[in-house]
């Protein structure tokens, strides 16, 4: 399917949505073409509050600090991850999100030992597996690899008991134009297959910015808003592969077209970057160069590296241009120093006002290789792979 075959239609407003889903050969196919989406941007449905008891719990570090307070009720501990164990390695992991404890005190059969009541909100593995015969369970402060130890326990009350789904979030698909086979789903909602589809986004010069997998539930279908013969279609859940209403100015930014000018990710938040560096993977399909560039000297400007996704943006805008795609993280940067994704070492990095990423960064500990702080692992690699890095 050519797109630009596709972004054009003779109404009085642009088409900014394409529908389309691939064939058994894995060719994408047309369904449908719309003007806009109702629900796109949503915040995730908050998780309940529940109250768990830590049974015969033996805290370390942040854990025994907190617990040897005058006064711990209402104490926030953040977000816990709690490991199940066999007897060689985790095999479940929850998250207790925003963690506070309520009330404390020895445990009946250790009094050196705790029973600990926390209120949270409970995000479970997807891979739940049953529980093994002989289990511990270990407490962390944080859900990173290098998150310091809160302790062990024996047991977690309620922690194991089953939850109901989130209500699902609708999404509507405003002023479609659908072709075969949606049209069909939109006359017999009720006997249409929930398949899954992908959404693409348009920017305003009819180019791919962004895409999204929905599932198509259809929920109801009417007359469109914008009238002129088109639908509007309801679907009963847009998918949890959903933007942030916060990160809907990048996505403003991205409308207009991929960004020609350097440093134009560095007025966003933490949030905002990673979400830049998200637009980058799909919306640069400019034919990359073959063989990947090597040699020659690259300029990185450093002065708004000071969060871990705007490492990501500076690097990749140092080397290949505003808006391209080089990595979002320690390993898919990795895997592009690699090759195939236009530069290769080796070639020399001149990074100005590095120091400004070295005390932004100093924190940031993802216990990659020698739980180095952030900033130290991305040149270590960088010189591991053969690039002469100048820090300036």
């Amino acid at each position: 399917m050519r797109i630009a075959d596709h972004v054009s239609w003779d109404r009085a407003f642009p088409v900014k949505y394409l529908v389309v889903q691939e064939d058994e050969d894995g060719v994408e196919q047309l369904w449908g073409r719309c003007a806009g989406v109702e629900g796109l941007f949503v915040d995730p449905a908050p998780l309940p509050r529940e109250v768990l008891t830590l049974r015969g719990c033996l805290p370390e570090g942040v854990l025994i600090d907190i617990l040897g307070e005058s006064d711990v009720s209402l104490r926030g501990l953040g977000d816990v991850c709690v490991e199940v164990w066999d007897d060689e390695q985790p095999v479940q992991w929850w998250t207790l999100v925003d963690a506070v404890v309520v009330a404390h005190q020895p445990h009946a059969a250790d009094p050196a030992l705790y029973d600990i009541v926390l209120g949270a909100g409970v995000k479970e593995d997807e891979n739940l597996v049953e529980l093994p015969a002989a289990s511990r369970i270990e407490l962390f402060a944080g859900t990173t690899v290098s998150a310091a130890r809160m302790g062990r326990c024996s047991a977690v009350d309620e922690l194991f008991e089953p939850r109901d789904d989130p209500a699902p979030v609708p999404m509507e698909l405003i002023g479609c134009e659908a072709t075969e086979p949606l049209l069909v789903g939109t006359q017999e909602p009720r006997r249409w297959p929930q398949e899954r589809f992908e959404l693409l986004m348009l920017d305003r010069h009819g180019a791919v910015m962004a895409s999204r997998v929905v599932r198509l539930a259809i929920d109801g279908v009417r007359p469109s808003v914008l009238g002129d013969g088109l639908e509007d279609i309801i679907l009963r859940d847009g998918g949890d592969d959903r933007p942030l209403p916060a990160v809907r100015p990048v996505w403003e930014k991205w409308c207009q077209g991929p960004p020609a000018e350097p440093n134009a990710w560095a007025p966003y938040d933490s949030r905002g970057r990673a979400e830049w560096l998200e637009l980058t993977t799909r919306a640069w399909r400019v034919p990359v160069p073959r063989p990947d560039r090597s040699g020659g000297e690259h300029h990185l400007d450093g002065r708004f590296v000071t969060d871990v996704p705007g490492l990501h943006c500076a690097i990749a805008e140092a080397l290949l241009g505003p808006g391209r795609y080089f990595g979002r993280e320690w390993h898919a940067f990795k895997d592009c120093l690699a090759g195939g994704f236009g530069v290769v070492p080796p070639f020399t990095l001149i990074w100005h006002d590095s120091e400004v990423a070295r005390h932004a960064l100093a924190d940031v500990v993802e216990d990659l290789k020698d739980g180095l702080p952030y900033f130290e692992e991305v040149v270590e690699l960088l010189e591991g792979c053969g690039v002469t890095v100048v820090l300036r």
